[in-house]
């Protein structure tokens, strides 16, 4: 801490307003560095005669508050007094982010029912929120840098807290003040959400799999008709009133409900259109309008077919949920970390379709979940929302950060593939993937320069996506691991950008010029 202060004293920092503080975050490295310390430039901000700033001693990050007079101590942490400076040194812990979120609000994940385009980034690790930021800011979108489900959660040891703490002090790190999102991804009760809104998540991604109801899907309409009578008489006479016989015209197309599909999608749908409305309440009551609720029906095994869309979208409306977006699932396969599996033509022809839904019935975005590395289709998924859409991806930047392993740390990335092995047929009971193991060559007989192409083909990447949970378990992994990350900081941030930005680039997203941290005026 005394050479932090030091550095401190002598470059006069303590003594800069924020302009000059600004101009210098514009010069050179990322850092200003003297031997194994590291001043990240981007965090250097003063509040009440105080300077806030993110250091690094060796592999080691904290928050420093330094002053020239004795303050209050509203941060948990280590005091130190040099040359007549205070100087504060605090983790990046949950409770020093609240504090942060109070002192600087940009630093709290806010709701983004407002933009337009959004991203999910789904930092598994806590450590590549920097490599998004970087990529985000060249463009008209606004990323939800903390997202993670409770499954995640399990596999990687992490929760809520610590989740959006990891993004506030990396946000701040980074300097970025133009806003971002915290989604509790694929929640299914009112506890787990109320868990995510404690830790202050405003995005809340609902998954209704648990509470839909798949067997009238494979109904004969002799069976739909007989059971449908143990429908209540007002949901009866309410959908053959309001669906059965009748065909909405969209534009570009019609959708036309046959009595017994009517009947159906009510089978099917009504419990968790009621949950979902319980839901929205809820978080109505605990955040006002501060909140963007995602509805998830993806998660199923056969397609969502637009009349069903139609109706689900109409019905919760009708039920006065505050839809934010709208996951359905769409034709082809959305494997993790690959690209689209499918007729891309039959996919472009019935995504139009869903987003004339979209559009119809209240304006949500469509999200496209597991939507990481869909290369091939993105052109079609830009054009059809108009950008009006959330993408959501998770394990590509977790391959990312493998593929600065296999570039940096050989030993590593061989013990690590090879320990996926031994971990796949556990995770795939948890994912799906059609990963031929027999494809991939083994990585002893690969020179080192060779084995970043393992994370460019689909199924060594299909590999190492879905065994993170027991690789990151694993003692003989672990800690090589988040070292060679923490040596190699700027590489994983670059790979992590140079990834993301090829996603918002086919996507179609808009370019900003000047790739500013800020809010650029007329945006949003």
């Amino acid at each position: 801490m005394e050479n932090i202060a030091r550095m401190i004293i002598e470059s006069g920092l303590d003594a800069a307003d924020q302009i000059k503080l600004d101009a210098l975050k514009k010069e050179g490295t990322p850092w200003i560095a003297k031997g194994e310390t590291r001043i990240y430039r981007r965090s250097l901000h003063v509040h009440d005669d105080s300077l806030y700033f993110v250091a690094a001693a060796g592999m080691k990050k904290s928050l420093y508050i330094a002053s020239r007079r004795t303050r209050a101590k509203t941060f948990l942490g280590t005091h130190v007094y040099v040359g007549g400076l205070h100087l504060l040194k605090t983790d990046f812990s949950p409770e020093n982010a609240e504090r942060l979120h109070e002192v600087f609000p940009f630093t709290a994940p806010v709701s983004l029912r407002d933009k337009k385009t959004t991203i999910g980034c789904g930092d598994r690790l806590g450590l590549a929120t920097p490599g998004h930021v970087r990529a985000a800011v060249k463009y008209d979108v606004y990323p939800v840098l903390a997202q993670q489900s409770i499954r995640e959660l399990t596999l990687t040891g992490r929760d809520y807290p610590g989740v959006v703490a990891d993004a506030t002090f990396l946000v701040f790190q980074e300097g970025y003040e133009r806003g971002y999102g915290a989604d509790g991804d694929h929640l299914k009760t009112i506890k787990d959400i109320d868990v995510a809104l404690a830790a202050r998540m405003p995005m809340i991604t609902l998954d209704l799999t648990e509470v839909m109801s798949p067997e009238p899907g494979s109904w004969s309409a002799e069976r739909i008709a007989v059971e449908s009578e143990k429908l209540d008489e007002g949901t009866r006479r309410h959908v053959q009133a309001e669906y059965a016989g009748r065909t909405f015209a969209l534009s570009g197309s019609t959708i036309t409900f046959a009595p017994s599909e009517a009947e159906r999608c009510a089978l099917m749908y009504g419990r968790a259109l009621d949950f979902a409305r319980d839901v929205d309440r809820h978080l109505k009551e605990k955040r006002g309008d501060r909140y963007d609720l995602e509805i998830s029906i993806d998660e199923t095994t056969a397609p969502t077919l637009p009349a069903h869309h139609l109706f689900i979208a109409s019905e919760l409306g009708r039920r006065g949920v505050a839809v934010n977006s709208l996951a359905p699932r769409f034709i082809g396969e959305f494997q993790k970390g690959i690209d689209y599996i499918g007729d891309t033509a039959e996919f472009a022809r019935q995504f139009e379709v869903h987003c004339a839904i979209a559009r119809r019935y209240g304006g949500y975005k469509i999200s496209i979940h597991s939507g990481s590395d869909k290369f091939s289709v993105y052109p079609a998924i830009g054009r059809h929302t108009g950008m009006r859409l959330h993408l959501k991806t998770a394990g590509t930047s977790w391959l990312e950060a493998v593929r600065v392993i296999a570039r940096t740390n050989p030993t590593l990335f061989r013990l690590m593939l090879g320990k996926a092995f031994e971990g796949f047929e556990e995770a795939t009971k948890l994912y799906h993937v059609t990963t031929n193991l027999n494809a991939i060559p083994d990585a002893r007989d690969s020179a080192d320069s060779e084995l970043e192409q393992y994370m460019n083909a689909n199924d060594s990447r299909q590999l190492l996506h879905i065994t993170y949970g027991s690789l990151l378990r694993d003692p003989d992994i672990r800690g090589s691991f988040f070292e060679t990350l923490a040596r190699y900081e700027e590489t994983h941030y670059a790979v992590v950008e140079q990834h993301m930005d090829k996603h918002l680039r086919l996507l179609g997203v808009r370019e900003y010029p000047f790739g500013g941290y800020a809010v650029p005026a007329g945006t949003g």
